[in-house]
């Protein structure tokens, strides 16, 4: 059972709390599917004749495919044959996930909740393409939590180049310092930096002490309060440009 938010102190107002924007990473943050993209990985890997290094999946996770096999993997340098792995390697991961369903991470519903009684608008910055994010959010009912998604179609360069926070900022109409983002991956926080937001590691797919430079890090996103959140935006308001 999920635990209850932690109770938000009378004297924040709505008002007051719906000035700034949650921002969220998707894979470690709102649910764990990294055994699915393991899977995957090495699915792709065996069907190209090929092995992964010791250590591969946790230092590519939060990297946009392209980059992971162009770069880590240095699999290759085309560009079409970096699209086909990588169209190949996600194609394999929404089959794991057909076959063993994902769930919302503990704490995840309970804490976008909150969120939405506040009146604090919420988005998804993501280098998950957009077709994985997009066929779970219904089945598992987050669709109506969040005003935006942005993926990694959506931008030119991934993590740590901080363009897929500043998008869903700007589509958010809320000023990047206004926002707080939601990470569980070492580039993720980096980009949030970047991007001159607030940052909550996620302790799960990277150890605590993996997840420095955050101004909080946590286990499970209901060990944050509303108002605690809202209490690190005291100030003057402001929108994006």
């Amino acid at each position: 059972m999920e635990r209850a938010c932690v109770q938000d102190p009378p004297c924040v107002s709505r008002w007051a709390m719906s000035t700034w924007a949650a921002v969220f990473d998707w894979d470690g943050v709102i649910l764990d599917s990294s055994a699915a993209h393991e899977r995957a990985w090495e699915r792709l890997a065996a069907e190209e004749g090929r092995v992964l290094f010791p250590g591969f999946f946790l230092r590519s996770f939060g990297m946009k495919n392209d980059r992971v096999i162009r770069e880590l993997l240095a699999w290759t340098q085309d560009p079409a044959e970096i699209e086909r792995l990588s169209s190949r390697k996600e194609e394999l991961f929404r089959e794991e996930i057909r076959h063993r369903p994902v769930q919302p991470l503990p704490g995840v519903r309970a804490f976008l909740e909150s969120l939405q009684r506040a009146g604090v608008p919420c988005g998804v910055g993501s280098s998950t393409p957009r077709a994985n994010i997009e066929c779970v959010l219904d089945p598992l009912g987050l669709r109506g939590f969040f005003r935006v998604i942005v993926t990694g179609e959506d931008v030119q360069r991934g993590k740590p180049d901080p363009e897929v926070f500043l998008r869903v900022a700007e589509r958010l109409g809320i000023a990047p310092a206004r926002c707080v983002v939601f990470e569980d991956a070492p580039v993720g926080i980096e980009a949030a930096r970047r991007a001159g937001m607030k940052v909550v590691g996620v302790a799960g797919t990277h150890p605590a002490e993996r997840l420095s430079n955050c101004d909080r890090v946590v286990r499970r996103l209901d060990e944050l309060g509303v108002g605690e959140l809202a209490g690190w935006f005291e100030g003057p308001v402001g929108t994006s440009d």
